[in-house]
């Protein structure tokens, strides 16, 4: 029996054939779009607006409002960003292999209201299934006369290309992306002046957002502003998606209103700790996002304010749950090596900075350590994010190289005593230099 706060458990709970557009007409899929055929600009960004929908590809900033900021020369895109490259986020991939054609349908809404003729749907490399389906989907859009020449009968055109990126985490941020879409290396710009909504892909006023973000847009038309608001709470609109993994019994994607704690979502709605070992600590919004630990944070109800202020972010809606035998040394090590892998090497603090911080954990785990590191990781991380405050005050020009903090500052901060196990351990092992050890 699912927990009353759960929508539903997505990855089990849609038919098979959720992805044809015939199963989609049948729950009146495009009747919302075919809706904003006939709604001014004005109307539906202040419906979206009223809605309370925020972005969910991290950031959570207000997608009516995101809407409004368009700027007023003509002409304009809309880029639907499916490059889902954070660590233990994998909400976007089921919405795209089971539900395309939401997707789809809230693309052409928000192409509608921003005035757009070419959108585009932007999708990680890795994710060539949803790919596949997302192509069939759009396929079967332009057949019906959904998308092409002369939408749904009237005067609106709309073309629409599938876009498959090259596997770099970096161009999930919106700017890279459109680097990336533009055929150049996949770079953030600078904000200001590149605000995506003045000057965007090709120079053009151009709004962006989260695959999960247009897939709430149909259903705002269909039912209403009020409807979705009543969904969530006044804080949090709406319901949400959350990936939860790592050590719990029920790992999946679960759709689910914010009106719960940390302990319902870990210990009900995921079924509590695998082999039923103690909670250590978990990441409650992607990798990039701070720690929270039990003792402190269990209790929290799962909102943008109340997370905020424990000093970390909801993001992208992905939990990471670790138990009692997790190693945080070696997990931060583990997050923080992505970074520097991923980092495109723009900024010198990211490009230079994740690569200390790796090594440096490196040599903590291989026994090697000293107990100058533990100041060293500070200084590092200092010099990536000064200030070491949260949201963080960044010397580059997008998150990457913050986001690569945020495990150090969480292990210092809960877990320095496992650091300094793994210091001492390292430094009670002799080390031979010459053939008789002196």
């Amino acid at each position: 029996m699912s927990h009353p706060l759960v929508i539903t458990k997505f990855m089990n709970e849609h038919p098979s054939d959720s992805h044809t557009l015939e199963r989609y007409v049948e729950s009146n899929g495009y009747e919302a779009a075919r809706k904003a055929t006939g709604m001014t600009r004005d109307e539906l960004v202040e419906l979206v607006k009223a809605s309370g929908l925020i972005g969910r590809g991290g950031a959570g900033f207000s997608a009516g409002l995101k809407w409004s900021f368009l700027a007023p020369s003509r002409p304009t895109y809309v880029v639907v960003n499916g490059d889902e490259s954070e660590p233990g986020t994998f909400k976007d991939r089921q919405i795209m292999e089971r539900d395309p054609h939401a997707v789809i349908e809230g693309t052409i809404i928000t192409a509608i209201a921003n005035e757009a003729h070419h959108a585009f749907i932007y999708i990680r490399g890795e994710y060539p299934k949803s790919a596949r389906r997302v192509q069939a989907a759009v396929v079967e859009a332009y057949t019906k006369g959904f998308l092409g020449k002369r939408i749904f009968g009237t005067d609106f055109d709309l073309e629409l290309t599938v876009h498959l990126g090259a596997g770099a985490y970096v161009c999930g941020e919106e700017t890279a992306l459109l680097n990336s879409l533009e055929g150049k290396r996949g770079e953030p710009r600078l904000k200001p002046p590149y605000f995506p909504a003045a000057k965007g892909l090709y120079m053009a006023p151009t709004i962006v957002n989260n695959i999960e973000t247009v897939a709430n847009v149909p259903h705002i038309l269909a039912h209403g502003s009020d409807w979705y608001r009543a969904l969530g709470g006044e804080e949090d609109t709406g319901t949400f998606m959350m990936s939860i993994s790592g050590h719990v019994k029920k790992p999946g994607n679960y759709e689910l209103t914010r009106t719960l704690t940390w302990r319902e979502l870990i210990f009900e709605v995921a079924g509590g700790i695998r082999d039923d070992k103690e909670l250590k600590a978990w990441i409650p919004g992607g990798a990039s996002a701070p720690w929270l630990v039990p003792e402190e944070h269990l209790d929290l109800p799962i909102l943008r304010k109340a997370t905020d202020q424990a000093g970390s972010m909801l993001g992208s809606g992905a939990i990471i749950v670790m138990d009692e035998d997790a190693d945080m040394v070696a997990a931060a090590e583990r997050l923080v090596s992505f970074y520097s892998e991923e980092s495109c090497g723009q900024c010198t603090p990211c490009r230079e900075g994740t690569t200390w911080l790796e090594m440096i954990l490196q040599r903590i785990l291989d026994g090697t350590g000293r107990e100058a590191d533990l100041g060293l990781l500070h200084d590092v991380s200092d010099g990536i994010s000064i200030g070491l405050a949260w949201p963080p005050k960044m010397t580059t020009i997008c998150p990457l190289g913050p986001s690569a903090v945020s495990p150090i500052l969480s292990l210092l901060k809960y877990f320095k005593s496992e650091v300094e196990t793994h210091i001492a351990r390292g430094q009670q092992v002799p080390v031979s230099i010459g053939r008789n050890g002196s």
